[in-house]
């Protein structure tokens, strides 16, 4: 079998995640002034110490990785670059031994300098953070390093200080459906508006989880539309939400709460989802201020109660109660 056969056969095997990663800082479609000042930082040669952090799948990889294969020929990326993730052992040790012996060395035929990746370094332990300082200190002059992270709290302030340090947000719909859209045309993926809709309201500002909704539901059903896209995904419905909000505003506790037990049984429906979308009806709902206040703290204590690993049922019971009282407070209030 030739080369490309097997490039394309990989390929075709691939995630569309990883299919799809932006090679060059030319492809990637967001957050275009921190691409703007990194272009500026090599273009200048001036690289510093990078800390890139924020929530997941906002391209801070991508990033770096296109950087680097600006930086590096082919041939020389891997004596140039050093990446380690949260799979790799990062302990004390790792940055005392790999890397140090790696930030240390200089390569005879390279100018330049190398470059070490240290992606997720928020779950490197405080001893580990604290060794590291004191490498990335001493051998500025041959070594770069880029620190990723989604929490940044969870970074010792001493490395934080030796870093320039870069926000990736959440993308926004209008710089994720473009991307969705040429995926969806290279796939040859049958999708509805609202099916593109409820992709990237599920995603919530993150590519890889879009992408990842995108082929499973393709895979699974075919065709992606709303429906499709919330089964896939585990999601309660829209209209599961609406008829769930009905029965214990409008029906008797007895109806409610079994009429409820069923959808949830029917459909294998999580209350605490149930409860992030109900949340989001209630701020929409014209409740007068009282009553939506008494909700949102009954809903808050029952999902603090799931989160301590309580009975769903006994929790679901609290919910239709709450909004029962709710109810009794509205027309208390008429």
């Amino acid at each position: 079998m030739t080369s490309t056969c097997k490039s394309q056969l990989q390929s075709r095997n691939l995630p569309w995640v990883e299919k799809y990663r932006p090679q060059t800082l030319q492809d990637l479609i967001s957050h275009q002034d921190i691409l703007g000042t990194i272009q500026r930082f090599i273009s200048e040669e001036r690289l510093p110490h990078l800390l890139f952090y924020g929530p997941p799948g906002t391209g801070k990889t991508s990033t770096i990785l296109a950087c680097a294969k600006q930086l590096y020929k082919e041939k020389e990326f891997n004596s140039m670059v050093l990446e380690l993730n949260a799979s790799d052992d990062r302990g004390i040790d790792v940055v005392r031994g790999p890397i140090l012996s790696f930030s240390s060395t200089r390569t005879i035929f390279n100018r330049g300098f190398k470059l070490v990746i240290l992606d997720e370094a928020d779950a490197m332990t405080q001893d580990a953070q604290n060794a590291l300082r004191r490498v990335i200190e001493k051998f500025t002059e041959n070594t770069r390093f880029c620190l990723i992270c989604n929490y940044l709290s969870k970074i010792i302030p001493a490395l934080q200080s030796r870093c320039t340090r870069f926000r990736f947000g959440p993308l926004s719909q209008e710089q994720m459906v473009p991307r969705l859209e040429y995926v969806i045309e290279q796939e040859s993926v049958d999708v509805t508006p609202d099916g593109m809709k409820a992709i990237v309201t599920l995603s919530n500002g993150d590519m890889r989880r879009s992408l990842n909704i995108l082929q499973s539901t393709n895979m699974a059903y075919g065709k992606v539309s709303e429906d499709t896209v919330y089964t896939c995904t585990g999601h309660p419905l829209k209209s599961d939400i609406a008829n769930i909000l009905d029965w214990m505003l409008n029906k008797d506790f007895a109806a409610a709460y079994n009429n409820i037990m069923e959808l949830k049984t029917l459909k294998g429906l999580a209350l605490h989802d149930i409860l992030t979308e109900i949340h989001l009806l209630v701020h929409r709902v014209d409740f007068p201020a009282s009553v939506r206040i008494h909700l949102l703290i009954k809903m808050a204590n029952i999902e603090h109660r799931l989160a301590s690993g309580t009975s769903e049922k006994i929790q679901l019971s609290s919910m239709i109660a709450a909004f029962q009282v709710a109810r009794d407070m509205v027309a208390a209030e008429a």
